[in-house]
């Protein structure tokens, strides 16, 4: 199959190259672009929460960096423990991969008693972990430090589809199916890019698609990059 990524460039190179093991044909447009974002961060954190490996890389660029990663970090996944430890974090707890094991993992470890969580956020995220955490008795507090801007549609892009070359494109955040879709109206080929097939992470990412019309939308049974592998592999047998 011909599928199309269009998640911000790391993160597309890196399920590429899961793709083309299996044999697919991978297109990469990244139709999002991740920006750092500044922010006034105190240091005086019982320990740091981070969703993404992005979140990391933010860090990396701030001044707080050096008095933060002294700190206990609780990393959703292996991907985001690696780049925490990249930037110098060395007591890193990983969950499981997805943030129902983050927040389960951090009320097995009572990451409260030594003081308030730290979460650093992107500006567009999907549930609400600070307020999870509080229910169970964790207190934690919100910093945004990076934020995903939309990008177009390359040329690539537009050619391919008009000539009906994608079989499928992949979405891993609702946000860049959104822009997937507004990319579409602004190359004026509306029509080609919701006929082709649509895997999603989620079903609230797979909700502006199913709305604008397009009629082959699939949902991963996890919210991970293998289970989305899966599914398009499973579609295909």
């Amino acid at each position: 199959m011909r599928v199309v990524l269009t998640r911000p460039q790391e993160d597309s190179e890196r399920t590429a190259v899961a793709l083309r093991a299996k044999g697919h044909d991978v297109l990469i447009v990244p139709l999002l672009r991740v920006e750092p974002v500044d922010a006034k961060l105190r240091t005086n954190w019982g320990g740091v929460v981070i969703t993404s490996a992005h979140a990391a890389m933010a860090l990396a660029a701030l001044a707080q960096r050096d008095g933060l990663i002294s700190l206990p970090l609780y990393a959703v996944g292996k991907r985001t423990a690696d780049a925490a430890r990249e930037i110098g974090f060395t007591d890193i707890v990983t969950a499981g991969g997805d943030v129902r094991d983050l927040l389960r993992t951090i009320v097995e470890h009572r990451a409260d008693e030594k003081g308030p969580l730290l979460y650093l956020a992107g500006e567009d995220r999907s549930g609400d972990l600070i307020g999870d955490l509080t229910v169970r008795g964790i207190a934690a507090e919100m910093a945004i430090i990076y934020r995903a801007a939309p990008a177009p549609f390359t040329a690539a892009l537009t050619k391919a589809l008009k000539a009906g070359e994608v079989d499928a494109v992949l979405h891993f955040s609702r946000r860049s199916a959104e822009s997937y879709l507004a990319g579409a109206a602004s190359a004026q080929i509306a029509g080609p890019a919701l006929a082709v097939a649509h895997y999603c992470l989620s079903a609230q990412i797979a909700e502006p698609l199913a709305a604008a019309g397009a009629s082959r939308v699939a949902v991963a049974k996890r919210p991970d990059e293998a289970s989305i592998i899966d599914l398009l592999a499973s579609l295909l047998a």
